[in-house]
């Protein structure tokens, strides 16, 4: 049976799974509707799965949606990330505030981030495939994007002094202060 733990933003979820291991390897469901929903409390149909890799020091996002915004359940098949969410719902308690964990191939963890979030990751190893499942189709139309640094956020993002990898779109960030929230 997985196992769900609330992070620093009770909205924002951890999934442990139970793993069956043996001589010839592992299993475990990675995904069942019923028990999302049992443990969670909420009932959502995922509409889009999205695969991605990305090299050490790769820092994705902060991502969102302004319209049609993605609620989403994001695990590691390879590798191992820092995955964070940041709440920016103007008119919830925790406004501005993230929370994170490590996702990883080995911990097989998910995380759900809510609508009304913004994402993003860091890649910690090598490299690192993620895989997540959204509950709203993609609208580059509508994304926007937070800037990674933003003090006013204050996200303590493992890089040990390290500079990340960022692209063009990720450098161009709005701090939290002249972003379009919800």
């Amino acid at each position: 049976m997985t196992t769900v733990q609330t992070l620093d933003i009770p909205e924002v979820l951890l999934f442990a799974p139970k793993v069956f291991c043996d001589a010839r390897g592992f299993f475990f469901e990675s995904f069942n509707a019923r028990e999302f929903s049992a443990l969670s409390g909420l009932a959502f149909d995922f509409v889009q799965d999205n695969h991605s890799r990305s090299a050490r020091r790769v820092l994705r996002g902060l991502h969102y949606q302004l319209r049609q915004p993605q609620g989403k359940l994001v695990r590691v098949t390879a590798g191992e990330v820092f995955d964070v969410a940041v709440d920016i719902r103007k008119s919830s308690p925790a406004f501005g505030r993230w929370a994170g964990a490590r996702l990883s191939a080995e911990n097989k963890c998910q995380l759900w981030i809510p609508p009304g979030f913004a994402h993003g990751f860091l890649c910690l190893s090598e490299y690192a495939e993620i895989l997540y499942k959204t509950t709203d189709y993609y609208a580059p139309e509508h994304e926007r994007c937070l800037i990674w640094n933003d003090p006013a956020i204050g996200i303590d993002w493992p890089l040990a002094g390290a500079s990340p990898v960022l692209s063009a779109k990720d450098q161009t960030g709005v701090p939290l202060a002249l972003a379009e929230v919800f």
